[in-house]
C-alpha cells in the first residue's frame, strides 16, 4: 500500500509541490483519478471539505487535508522537513505561501481572465520582484553560488523543495522564464538546478513527463501563457 493518496488533476501545477515533498522524503503515493468527481461533490461527501484540490490522504493515520500550504506544513511536521526553531518554521511556511501566490498570479487567479501580450508585459516586472523576494531571502540566510539551503541549516527542507518546484517547473515548461530567473535571482536559479539534479527530483521529472507530458496547469489559461511567453 502506498503511504499517501494524492487527489489532484493530471497536471503538475499546485499538486507538484506535494509530489516533490513526498518524492524528496522517499514516500510512495497513489494518484487518484477522482479529482473532478470529488471536487463537485457536496462537502459532506468529500474526504475533507474542500473547494479545489490538492487533497492528501495519509493512508497510515487516515488523516485527510486540503490546501497546498496546509499539506506542505503537515508533511514538513511529520517528515522532519521543517526547521527546529519557531522563526525558521514560520519563514518556511512564508516561503510556501509565497510560492502559492506566484502560481495564482501566473494563472491569473486560476484563469479568471486570459493573458494578452500587453497584460503579460505589464506583469513581468512583478514576476521579477517575486524572484527578487526569493533571492533576498536566500542571500540573507547564507545561500551562495557554491551551495547551501534557502533558510540555512545543513539539509534541504520544505522551503528548498517548494522553491525548486515552483521555479524548476516554470523554467522547464517556459524556458523564457528561466532566462529571467538567471538574471534576476541567480542564487535561486542555482538552488533550483541543484535540487533538480538529485535522484528524487529526477525521478519526479520522469514521472511527470510520462504522466503529464509538457502540461503545466492545463486549459485555456495555459494556452494563453504559451502564446505570450515566446
Amino acid at each position: 500500500m502506498a503511504d499517501y493518496t494524492l487527489i489532484y488533476w493530471p497536471v503538475p501545477f499546485r499538486g507538484q509541490f506535494i509530489r516533490a515533498i513526498l518524492a524528496h522524503a522517499g514516500k510512495a503515493w497513489d494518484e487518484s483519478d477522482k479529482a473532478a468527481e470529488l471536487t463537485g461533490a457536496a462537502p459532506e461527501d468529500q474526504p475533507v471539505p474542500f473547494m479545489g484540490p490538492p487533497v492528501l490522504i495519509d493512508e497510515h493515520s487516515g488523516f485527510r487535508l486540503s490546501e497546498m500550504p496546509a499539506i506542505a506544513f503537515y508533511l514538513g511536521e511529520t517528515l522532519d522537513l521543517l526547521p527546529a526553531d519557531a522563526e525558521g518554521r514560520a519563514m518556511a511556511i512564508k516561503v510556501v505561501n509565497d510560492a502559492n501566490d506566484v502560481i495564482d498570479e501566473i494563472t491569473n487567479d486560476g484563469g479568471r481572465e486570459m493573458w494578452t501580450s500587453d497584460s503579460w508585459k505589464a506583469y513581468v516586472p512583478r514576476l521579477r520582484r517575486w524572484m527578487e523576494i526569493f533571492e533576498v531571502t536566500a542571500r540573507r540566510n547564507g545561500l551562495t553560488p557554491e551551495g547551501g539551503f534557502l533558510l540555512g541549516g545543513d539539509k534541504a527542507g520544505i522551503a528548498d523543495i517548494v522553491t525548486a518546484t515552483l521555479w524548476g517547473t516554470l523554467v522547464d515548461r517556459f524556458p523564457k522564464i528561466g532566462d529571467i530567473l538567471n538574471e534576476q535571482a541567480p542564487l535561486i536559479a542555482g538552488l533550483t538546478r541543484r535540487m533538480w539534479a538529485t535522484r528524487p527530483f529526477q525521478d519526479l521529472a520522469a514521472f511527470s513527463k510520462e504522466r503529464f507530458g509538457d502540461a503545466y496547469c492545463g486549459g485555456r489559461i495555459e494556452a494563453s501563457l504559451r502564446k505570450v511567453i515566446k
